[in-house]
């Protein structure tokens, strides 16, 4: 009798509320260390739906209509907070606000005031977004303004992940009237320190992403990038895109050259995974960045004033990491627009800086605005 009473209760207990994009925010609840993690929900008048978790800043799921207004999720992420907890097992960027150093640092090594700091080296020898331990997975404290808008902010003690001062960095992430995510990166420091903060959202502009982005077309303003040695990292150079695969100037799908290994840099990148240099000059009123989705005419704009961004197109996804829906993420699934300094710029002085000293404030601001296009 009492299985059964349990079993009838059950039955009419309510369904767990869930959010437009399906996630169940009870799934979002863990303590990590001595904080809470937890999903926020923002919205705007027109139904646009954006969900972030604490957990590393991470955008989760992004609603907005396509061409016939039937709504679709944008991005890659997981249905629960565990997932993106455990990076032994599903190591992941997905949506993170990523910190301290987004991108690489040369042997993870810089020097401040003339003293060179060790910093962990977690790819092929290099400092990548911040180390094992960065900004992504950490728990960021959170306090939602409004419908539309979210605070979090990351107090970064000094020698956090090795790196000198201690940070207060704060995101404020908005979505505006207009269907866009208006990130704002501010951080202050005690102590000379480097800060290079993103987002590491990746798109697929379908709303399935069992079916890669190479079908995207993409425009960028940059005439210039930075090449990469076979590690990754940067060589220093200022290379012209034009009669190159890196040329984005005029706009064509992402997949034309992806898989074009006779020339060097897609070959050492497994696709696209470089820092373009913006033409737009830290005006952030100016559209850098165009991806269009032909089937669902999703379209999304980015701008920043930021100097570069670094193109991800996915290619080290490799069909072990099952996504929300129970979806496969396969080589190309998703399409990262990553608004930054230049990678390795405390080495390269001649780069803009990402130096941060006392009294100064960091300031970085992305939009990513979303629209239909016939």
């Amino acid at each position: 009798m009492l299985a059964v009473a349990a079993a009838a209760v059950h039955a009419c207990a309510p369904a767990p509320e869930t959010t437009l994009s399906g996630l169940d925010p009870e799934r979002f609840v863990a303590q990590v260390g001595d904080k809470t993690t937890a999903l926020y929900t923002l919205v705007n008048p027109s139904g646009m739906e954006v969900c972030v978790t604490n957990f590393g800043g991470r955008i989760v799921s992004v609603m907005v209509p396509d061409r016939n207004g039937e709504m679709k999720d944008v991005v890659l992420g997981f249905d629960n907070v565990f997932n993106y907890i455990d990076k032994e097992n599903t190591p992941s960027d997905f949506g993170a606000s990523v910190g301290r150093y987004a991108n690489r640092l040369d042997q993870g090594r810089i020097t401040v005031n003339g003293e060179v700091i060790q910093l962990p080296q977690n790819n092929f020898g290099h400092c990548l977004h911040g180390g094992p331990e960065g900004w992504q997975y950490q728990v960021y404290s959170a306090e939602q303004k409004s419908d539309s808008v979210l605070v979090l902010t990351m107090d970064s003690p000094d020698g956090d992940s090795g790196f000198p001062g201690a940070v207060k960095a704060v995101v404020t992430m908005t979505v505006t009237s207009d269907n866009s995510i208006d990130i704002v990166y501010e951080a202050e420091t005690d102590r000379t320190t480097v800060v290079n903060m993103t987002n590491h959202s990746y798109f697929n502009l379908s709303g399935d992403p069992s079916q890669p982005i190479t079908d995207h077309v993409l425009y960028v303003d940059a005439d210039t990038y930075t090449p990469v040695d076979d590690t990754y990292m940067t060589t220093g150079e200022i290379a012209e895109v034009e009669g190159t695969p890196m040329d984005f100037r005029e706009t064509h799908e992402i997949g034309q050259d992806i898989r074009n290994f006779d020339f060097e840099q897609v070959k050492f990148g497994n696709g696209f995974d470089h820092n373009w240099c913006l033409n737009t000059n830290g005006d952030d009123t100016k559209v850098f960045a165009k991806v269009v989705c032909p089937s669902t005419g999703i379209c999304l704009e980015v701008l920043t004033n930021e100097p570069g961004v670094q193109v991800y197109s996915g290619n080290f996804l490799d069909g072990t990491c099952v996504g929300k829906n129970g979806v496969t993420y396969e080589q190309h699934a998703g399409l990262c627009l990553e608004t930054q300094k230049y990678p390795d710029s405390p080495n390269k002085p001649e780069w803009p800086s990402a130096y941060l000293e006392p009294g100064q404030k960091y300031y970085s601001h992305c939009v990513y605005r979303f629209s239909v296009v016939e």
